[in-house]
Order: C-alpha cells, then sequence, then structure tokens
C-alpha cells in the first residue's frame, strides 16, 4: 500500500509542477489592464487553501464527525503547543521560498530559472547526508550530477532566449539569480527538516500540514503587510486577480499537500527526481505543442529521435 502511494504521490507532484511553473510564468508576464496580482497575497491564499483541504481530510478520517474532527484538533495541535513549534522554522522557510520563486520567475526567462533551480538537488541530498545521517553511494552521487546535467541541456537556452536574456537589466537578472540560489537552499533545508518530523513522530501528514499551514499564513500576511501593505490598502487584497491567478494559487496550494505525502512515503531525494521529471515534461510541452521552445544544436535531433 505505501509503495503504491508513493508512486501515486510522485506522478501527482510530476503533474502538479509541471502545470505550476507553466501558468505561473504566463500569469507573471501576461500583460493586462490594471495592477498585477501580488504574489504575496498569492502565496497566503495558497496556504489557507491548503489548511481547509487539510481540515476536509482529517474530517474524513475521523468518519465525518464534527466532534471527532474538533478532538483530533484539540488534542494534537493545542495541546501539543512544542509539538506545533516545531513547524514554525520550516513554515517560515517555505513562505520565503514560495515568494522567492514568484521573484525568480518575473526577474529571469524561464530556462535560466529551471536550470539553476535544479541546485536544490544537490543541496537536499547535502542536508540529507547531515541531518538524517543518510549514505549515498558513489552511482547515487553520480546519478544526481548526471541529473543535474541531463536537465541543464534539455532546458539550455535557445539563441533567441539569450537575446532575451540580454535586454533584461543587470540588475533585474541578479535578484532573479539571487532569488534561485536563496530558494534552492532553502528548499533543501526545509525539505529535509520536515522529513525529519514526519517521520520521527507519529503525527499524520495532514495534522503537519495544518500546523505548517498555520504559520505560514501567519509569516505570508507579514511579508504582505510590511512589502505591500500601501498596494494592499490601495487596490486591495485581490487586485488582479482572475481565472488564472486562482490556478496558480491552487496549483501552489496542491503541491504543499502532494510533496509532504511524497516526503512522508518517499523522501526528499526521490521528490527532486521527480520535480526534474517535470521540467523535461515542461520542455516537451513547451516543443511540440504550445511551440514555444526553439531546439539548439544540444538538441536539434530530439524532435526526429522521438
Amino acid at each position: 500500500m505505501s509503495a503504491n502511494l508513493k508512486y501515486l504521490s510522485l506522478g501527482i507532484l510530476v503533474f502538479q509542477t509541471t502545470s505550476l511553473v507553466l501558468t505561473m510564468r504566463y500569469s507573471r508576464t501576461l500583460k493586462e489592464e490594471g495592477p498585477r496580482y501580488l504574489s504575496s497575497t498569492a502565496v497566503v491564499v495558497a496556504e489557507l487553501l491548503k489548511i481547509m483541504a487539510c481540515i476536509l481530510l482529517v474530517y474524513k478520517d475521523s468518519k465525518c464527525s464534527l466532534r471527532a474532527l474538533n478532538r483530533i484538533l484539540h488534542d494534537e495541535i493545542l495541546n501539543k503547543p512544542m509539538e506545533t513549534l516545531k513547524l514554525a522554522i520550516p513554515s517560515g522557510i517555505y513562505t520565503l521560498q514560495n515568494n522567492l520563486l514568484y521573484v525568480a520567475l518575473s526577474n529571469l526567462d524561464a530556462a535560466t530559472y529551471q536550470v539553476t533551480y535544479q541546485l536544490k538537488i544537490l543541496t537536499t541530498a547535502l542536508f540529507s547526508v547531515s541531518m538524517l545521517s543518510k549514505k549515498l553511494g558513489v552511482y547515487q552521487w553520480l546519478s544526481l550530477v548526471i541529473l543535474m546535467t541531463g536537465v541543464a541541456f534539455v532546458q539550455w537556452p535557445s539563441d533567441s532566449q539569450e537575446l532575451d536574456s540580454k535586454e533584461l537589466s543587470a540588475g533585474s537578472q541578479f535578484v532573479g539569480l539571487m532569488a534561485v540560489l536563496t530558494a534552492c537552499f532553502s528548499s533543501g533545508f526545509a525539505g529535509v527538516y520536515f522529513e525529519k518530523i514526519l517521520k520521527e513522530t507519529k503525527q499524520s501528514v495532514w495534522i503537519r500540514n495544518i500546523q505548517l499551514g498555520f504559520f505560514g499564513s501567519i509569516f505570508g500576511l507579514m511579508g504582505v503587510y510590511i512589502y505591500d501593505g500601501e498596494l494592499v490598502s490601495k487596490n486591495g487584497f485581490f487586485q488582479g486577480y482572475n481565472r488564472l491567478t486562482w490556478i496558480v494559487v491552487i496549483l501552489q496550494a496542491l503541491g504543499g499537500l502532494v510533496i509532504a505525502a511524497v516526503i512522508k512515503y518517499a523522501d526528499n531525494i526521490l521528490k527532486g527526481f521527480a520535480t526534474s521529471l517535470s521540467i523535461i515534461l515542461s520542455t516537451l510541452i513547451s516543443y511540440f505543442w504550445l511551440q514555444d521552445f526553439v531546439p539548439t544544436s544540444l538538441c536539434s535531433s530530439m524532435k526526429d529521435w522521438v
């Protein structure tokens, strides 16, 4: 049963990551009248949706009994404050990471973002070895390096993309690059820390997600107030929201649930491989379906091979 859940969660993660990257990038570059939606508010809404989804799942596991749901939430969250506080660390880091990804995709082309973000595979492996005492063999380390290299070749910018990148200001590219690099290290640490908590306690993954989302919402609202408080007071919390924005928010909330399941039933390194597979899938969709990806000499024969 656990093996089936592992591969099911990995498959859903591939779908979710592929869809999220494509829709998020499109939503951040789409030119529309009026103000653009605020990434800080989107992060908060995604956390709230994740909490609501987890409460419904706990309610279902409680045989649809409100009394049982209330008892579980009270016993597992309110009566265990120290266990709940443990989630404040990864929650704050995840909130920072989610905001950084919006910053990165607003300042970098998709190819540069995708290539650089694969550093999280190695950072996750390093944190897994240091924090969980995992032992990786030579072939496992070699496979991680080959995976990163392969994804880099698949996503290497084309000539047209290089010209587009030159049009970006140096300051904008630097901001985007620093955002991705910080997200790589924060992703590796928070993911391994969360895995350690999940596998060392008997609390359900949904309860842990409620705790995570609670702190994430608090940190997210703090970010909204500090960075976008004036814009929110002027144009409202949901300024610029449209159907595409809500799709991005729902996909991001789904990602939090799926990643927790992957960490519970698999591990963070497999999560990295699944995410990289989604990048290759995104490239194929861009090339064959959307036709907005131009192959370079590194992959000019890919279409003939397929």
